[in-house]
């Protein structure tokens, strides 16, 4: 369908601002009518010889007009010589008529009273204000549909739903040329997040294979050896199987559902334990999040993971907070500078000085990553009596 060529925000507002100033005049010059003229009906008044003209501001001047002046006088007619030929009381012939009003220019509209005045400004004012308001309204519509939109889009990609698509044959000319925009970015951003998971959904896949092959070989070393092995390609298994679950969740749109966190860290605590890891769990209140569980226990599995390689031992517990429910983990370790808090949860870093066991510095950046596609955050400080504590809050169901 083509669009009409002056549907532009341009054109809108040309002509809204001249509807505004032709309705604020006429409205002004039909209400102060009964205000200028005498009595008579309306018709009479409208149509008397005292009628004034339409102005671009009314005649006279608000702050120095009479309030109780009332309607012109008639111009008192030229008076003859007498018949004692004396000089004529009335004014001269070739002098300029009299208006009634002191101030009054020759051939100029006669002012208003004050209260007319006053009353024509805050008319025009009331007018070109209501007009404004409206024009306002009607040019920012696109405006507040393309911030939804954004809103829209910064959370459907952390939670993994789809992007939100604008109209792109609604509005003016730039309206829809910038909506035909934001529909090709959000598109090429789906595709780049999409890609990415294929990415690691491949590579996890097929980390399997040689897995499979190191287990079969390791068969051929000695008990203690071969059982440490197969630990790690179980552990290594579990990630994988872990990564895959948060990428099909997300992949599928699926949608979070109610769990038992208490119960959660529970289990999450006694395969630790069986395992022989430093683990300890408060006794947990009763609470219920909404999430993803795959991504819940990964978030809580890179946590404590974190708690145990840096700090020897993990303690968790549960409380609620005033933003939903708040999982704590803290550990026995050195801690982290206050001014490297934050930074710790880029991708790849790693803090300089102490030696510290091998790592990829990607742990917190995905567990940060998957809290807030989850609706929560996730922060890291010191404790007063050593070690750090990573503070976990989620909405609660």
């Amino acid at each position: 369908m083509k669009r009409p060529r002056f549907n532009t925000l341009f054109w809108r507002l040309f002509v809204l601002m001249w509807v505004t100033l032709i309705l604020s005049h006429f409205t002004a010059f039909v209400l102060s009518i009964p205000l200028t003229t005498g009595g008579g009906s309306p018709v009479e008044r409208m149509s008397g010889a005292n009628l004034a003209t339409l102005p671009s501001l009314p005649p006279g001047n608000p702050l120095t007009a009479r309030s109780d002046a009332g309607p012109p006088a008639a111009p008192t007619a030229p008076m003859g010589p007498r018949p004692d030929g004396m000089a004529p009381a009335g004014p001269r012939p070739d002098g300029p008529p009299p208006t009634g009003r002191p101030g009054d220019v020759a051939g100029a509209p006669p002012a208003l009273p004050a209260q007319t005045l006053w009353f024509d400004y805050a008319l025009r004012a009331l007018l070109i204000g209501l007009g404004a308001l409206l024009g306002a309204r009607w040019l920012a519509a696109p405006m507040q549909r393309l911030s939804r939109a954004a809103a829209e889009l910064a959370q459907g990609l952390s939670q993994g739903r789809r992007p939100p698509a604008l109209d792109e044959d609604r509005g003016t000319v730039e309206v829809r040329e910038t909506a035909r925009v934001f529909n090709h970015m959000t598109q090429r951003l789906q595709e780049q997040f999409d890609q990415r998971s294929l990415h690691m959904a491949a590579l996890s896949h097929d980390l399997r294979t040689p897995l499979t092959r190191l287990r079969l070989r390791i068969e051929r070393l000695p008990e203690a050896v071969a059982q440490a092995a197969i630990a790690d390609i179980r552990e290594m298994d579990e990630m994988i199987d872990a990564s895959l679950a948060v990428m099909r969740e997300q992949s599928n749109g699926a949608e979070p559902r109610v769990v038992d966190l208490g119960a959660m860290l529970q289990s999450l605590v006694d395969d630790l334990c069986e395992q022989g890891q430093a683990v300890e769990l408060a006794e947990p209140p009763a609470a219920r999040v909404r999430v993803h569980p795959a991504s819940l226990r990964r978030i809580l599995g890179n946590l404590v993971g974190n708690a145990l390689r840096y700090g020897q031992r993990a303690r968790l517990s549960l409380e609620p907070a005033a933003a939903g429910v708040a999982v704590h983990v803290d550990d026995d370790g050195p801690g982290i500078p206050p001014e490297q808090l934050e930074r710790v949860f880029q991708p790849w870093v790693r803090l300089p000085g102490e030696q510290r066991p091998s790592g990829s510095g990607l742990g917190l950046a995905i567990a940060r990553d998957l809290a807030q596609r989850e609706g929560g955050t996730l922060a890291l400080g010191n404790r007063p009596t050593g070690g750090l504590r990573a503070t976990l809050v989620l909405p609660a169901a």
